[in-house]
């Protein structure tokens, strides 16, 4: 069953054929090679990235609904703004489809923490839903999209308005994401002298807000309340 918010991203493309295609890989993402079949982490419970941006359970979820709110406001600006022209059903392909083999690469170990699959250290993400989305026969259009949305750190450039839009908007929430998570640990430190491990964007954006609005001692007041709040959940 996909999240109900990714599920509520896949109903808004219009193309019958593509939201099929574009469901069928979200619903069952895994992927063979010489034989062996791969699959990973469920989507809902997996992270986005193992240290800069999303590196907690969930962290999935929240940056493909993130990444897909930025995509269409940008979309917006293109066709209000620029009377550009987009095509949102690839737009919003791209986006949902731009990391779903990360969750195939990680793995979760003892203490929680996560790193990388056998499967990893012969392919990297990219490469595995390139070569998925070539073979499941998708449009050539959406597979530039998804290679292209590393910009200039990937194998190639956008060269086209929706890989554009998805690179632009899948930067700015690995970016916000990686800066609030940043922020938030730096003032747990300063605060209280310790770490906070496995901080989650709610987290961290709840501890930047104490801050703001009741200083270092608000900080330090919230910690505890996490940390409680974890502890309650364990039991």
């Amino acid at each position: 069953m996909l999240h109900p918010k990714i599920r509520a991203l896949v109903e808004k493309i219009r193309d019958k054929n593509l939201r099929r295609k574009v469901a069928e890989l979200l619903e069952n993402p895994t992927f063979e090679v010489e034989g062996k079949v791969y699959s990973g982490l469920p989507l809902d419970v997996s992270p986005a990235g193992l240290s800069h941006h999303h590196c907690y359970p969930g962290g999935y979820v929240e940056h493909v609904v993130s990444t897909a709110n930025l995509a269409l406001a940008l979309c917006n600006s293109v066709e209000k703004v620029y009377r550009g022209k987009v095509k949102r059903d690839i737009v919003l392909a791209g986006v949902l489809l731009h990391d779903v083999f990360k969750p195939l690469t990680y793995t979760v170990n003892q203490n929680g923490s996560y790193s990388t699959t056998g499967l990893a250290d012969y392919m990297d993400h990219l490469s595995i839903v390139i070569a998925e989305l070539v073979r499941r026969g998708f449009p050539l259009e959406l597979i530039h999209v998804v290679s292209a949305h590393h910009g200039e750190y990937g194998p190639i450039r956008p060269h086209t308005v929706e890989a554009l839009i998805c690179h632009l908007a899948d930067l700015m929430d690995s970016r916000l994401n990686g800066e609030v998570l940043n922020a938030a640990s730096y003032l747990v430190k300063k605060a209280t002298g310790e770490e906070l491990p496995g901080l989650t964007s709610k987290e961290a954006f709840e501890i930047i807000c104490s801050k703001a609005f009741e200083g270092w001692e608000g900080v330090a007041k919230t910690v505890e309340k996490i940390k409680k709040r974890r502890t309650a959940r364990k039991t």
